[in-house]
């Protein structure tokens, strides 16, 4: 083991080449030297024996009497020390570290005095000795700078080692317990500066677990970047240039992070992300953002901040956090959502706009990510069926969230010893798009098809509508702008209004099963709050979170947030009002799909019905339909000969959602006897059910005819409910 740094002796070199001296080494040599004659002039004029095992601990009467002769100005220099440390010159990463930090030849001798004791144990008594404190085994303030030959007194001494010099606002040094006496204050390298100068590279645990990804190559990226992105990637190339902050605003799941990266590269720099935790304390997201710039000036990187509004809304806090990324040497590219606030900081940043991935932009990604050869499947994309890449190439993924995907629709084609299928990248594209959207609402996979949806034609042409905006969206809001202006956003909303049971949430279901996404039900008594402005909040946390995991968002019994503006007689109304004028600017600014569903269309506010792309009433089923739903509804549940379908379609006037509940009673009845089903099981259904509902059974026939109004299925009881 190496006596000065502890570390494993290299190889010897060979036979006639002396070994190559150690920079670092000999500066540290020099510095022991200088403290030996520290040491010697100190002894020279001590009063107290050098063997006395308590020396330190107390002061004695000689002592206190001879305390002002003991030498207390700077060392005096060594010519001939300072020849030989011109001859060794700075160490590679020492020299490194004082261009990146700006530091003079002073600043590097203070850090190297602080950083001895952590590499040389025996500095550790040396300086104890010359603290007068056995318990003080690093450099003070007042050590320090005699050492490196200031006074502790002089201005430029005390400026070094300011908290806005170069060493401790850069994080290279830490003067520790404030509460000391100036010259008293112990100074400590942080743990990661010290690895650093001996050549590891390692981030702290703190870091690294909200380290995206770290790049110290310089160069452009290899993988081809889509035609859309290149413009602002330039721009933001010849930005990085300078240090200083840049502002990408990115829309949820777009490619800024992958923007800010390539301009980085573009730059000859390398890179550093970093992600944003949410709903952390702000003292821990100011130590992440000072440990991620150290680690950038130190690895000569750009850094990326990703998640830019976990910062929080308030400006206070967020200009708090901001400003030393604008003060420091460092190119720093923040990505948000939001647009830029200039609360958040003094100087205005260079502020981007990054246009999001076109479908056909994504499926290139898609095709390039499978057929990478470090994916573990060979000639992946040429076994993926085209229509596969084209679908999931329909979830709106960013970048990194395509390569994760693609990743894992590999490692599962290798478990189960296949190519991968257009299964396995459904799969992987719905686990990366969906996500939780917290306590407001509740999701749900989708398990039926347009086979389980029975309705008449025209609303069944308009369900099938909002799929196809959906799908084509992409080309039509965004490559031929048919919905410029006003802040817009590019999302599709619908309308389903009609009785219940009338198939609404089905057809939302139906829906998402369509595009391939997750449905999102929206828990409306979770969002609704007494308290003023809690309920937008919410509404905006939902819709927020519906764009950043791609799913379909359902509103169900949408009226309960969507209604009427009354004329404001009084606070509540105001408040309710406001409510209402917030949703209605909210939807024209959604990116994502949502559908809405209410029994009382009436009450939906008019100013809603323009921001709808579609609106389908469903209305209660006939004969035709009522006969689909039942054979739909039986599924394969064994059904008798002579089962008359027929007969309980035209007989009773009854809604989807009733008839799949009288086919679930008769298919438990079924299950008990173990026979199939018969027409009189049904009827008994039909009649349990009608008594759930508190109406009187009364089946319809040829003779009777129909009876005006809801039917008999809706027909109250004498004196009932």
């Amino acid at each position: 083991m190496s006596e000065l740094t502890g570390t494993t002796a290299p190889a010897r070199p060979p036979a006639g080449r002396p070994p190559a001296p150690d920079p670092l080494a000999a500066r540290l040599a020099l510095l022991r030297s200088r403290v030996l004659r520290a040491v010697a002039e100190r002894a020279a004029a001590d009063p107290e024996a050098a063997d006395d095992p308590l020396r330190g601990l107390y002061i004695s009467d000689e002592s206190a009497l001879r305390l002002l002769d003991l030498p207390a100005g700077p060392l005096l220099p060594d010519p001939h020390e300072e020849e030989q440390a011109r001859e060794i010159g700075a160490p590679a990463r020492l020299a490194a570290v004082a261009a990146a930090f700006g530091l003079s030849a002073h600043d590097t001798d203070l850090l190297l005095v602080a950083l001895a004791p952590d590499l040389d144990p025996r500095l550790e008594r040396a300086y104890a000795y010359l603290n007068d404190d056995v318990s003080a085994r690093r450099a003070t303030t007042g050590l320090a700078l005699r050492l490196c030959g200031s006074a502790q007194g002089s201005l430029q001494g005390r400026a070094a080692l300011a908290p806005e010099g170069p060493l401790r606002s850069g994080g290279l040094l830490v003067v520790e317990d404030d509460g000391q006496p100036y010259a008293s204050r112990p100074l400590r390298v942080p743990d990661r500066v010290t690895d650093h100068l001996l050549g590891r590279d390692t981030p702290p645990p703190g870091l690294a677990r909200h380290l995206l990804g770290s790049s110290r190559a310089p160069g452009r990226v290899p993988a081809p970047l889509p035609d859309a992105l290149t413009g602002v990637v330039t721009r933001l190339a010849r930005a990085v240039t300078r240090p200083g902050l840049v502002y990408v605003r990115d829309r949820h799941g777009g490619p800024g992070p992958l923007v800010a990266e390539s301009a980085l590269h573009e730059s000859e720099k390398g890179v550093l992300r970093v992600s944003l935790p949410s709903g952390a304390d702000p003292e821990e997201t100011g130590g992440l953002l000072r440990a991620a710039l150290l680690e950038a000036r130190l690895t000569g990187s750009g850094l990326v901040l990703e998640h830019a509004e976990a910062l929080g809304d308030d400006p206070t806090a967020v200009r708090r956090a901001i400003e030393p990324l604008t003060a420091l040497g460092v190119p720093v590219v923040l990505v948000g959502h939001r647009p830029w606030d200039a609360r958040w900081a003094v100087a205005l940043p260079l502020s981007l706009d990054c246009p999001t991935l076109r479908e056909a932009d994504r499926a290139r990604l898609w095709r390039r990510e499978l057929s990478a050869g470090d994916r573990g499947v060979a000639g992946t994309a040429g076994g993926v069926p085209e229509a596969a890449v084209t679908a999931v190439a329909r979830y709106r993924l960013s970048p990194g969230q395509i390569r994760a995907a693609a990743e894992a629709a590999c490692r599962r084609a290798v478990a189960d010893g296949g190519e991968v299928e257009a299964g396995d990248l459904a799969a992987a594209a719905r686990a990366s798009a969906g996500g939780a959207l917290g306590r407001f609402t509740r999701r749900v996979v989708p398990a039926v098809s347009w086979a389980d949806l029975v309705l008449p034609e025209p609303t069944g042409s308009l369900v099938r509508d909002v799929a196809h905006r959906a799908r084509h969206r992409d080309r039509v809001l965004g490559a031929w702008r048919m919905r410029p202006g006003g802040g817009r956003g590019q999302g599709v909303t619908a309308l389903f209004s009609g009785p219940s049971g009338t198939g609404k949430t089905l057809a939302a279901e139906v829906v998402a099963a369509e595009l391939g996404l997750e449905l999102c039900v929206v828990d409306l008594a979770a969002v609704v709050d007494k308290y003023v402005g809690e309920t937008q909040k919410h509404l905006d946390l939902v819709f927020q979170e519906a764009e950043t995991v791609d799913a379909v968002l359902l509103f169900d019994e949408a009226d309960a947030v969507f209604g009427r503006r009354s004329a404001g007689r009084d606070a509540q109304d105001r408040h309710a009002n406001s409510e209402t004028a917030y949703l209605l600017a909210r939807l024209e600014t959604f990116d994502g799909v949502a559908v809405l569903t209410t029994n009382l269309y009436a009450h939906l506010d008019p100013a809603f019905l323009r921001r709808f792309d579609v609106v389908a009433h469903f209305p209660a089923p006939g004969a035709q339909e009522r006969r689909a739903l039942w054979d739909r509804c039986l599924g394969g549940l064994p059904r008798a000969e002579d089962l008359d379908l027929d007969r309980l379609a035209r007989g009773f006037d009854l809604p989807g959602g009733a008839i799949r509940c009288c086919a679930v009673t008769a298919a438990y009845g079924v299950a008990v006897t173990g026979g199939p089903v018969t027409t009189e099981d049904l009827l008994s259904a039909v009649r349990a059910e009608y008594a759930k509902l508190g109406r009187r059974y009364v089946e319809e026939t040829e003779t009777t005819g129909p009876r005006p109004g809801p039917g008999p299925a809706y027909r109250r009881r004498p004196g009932g409910g």
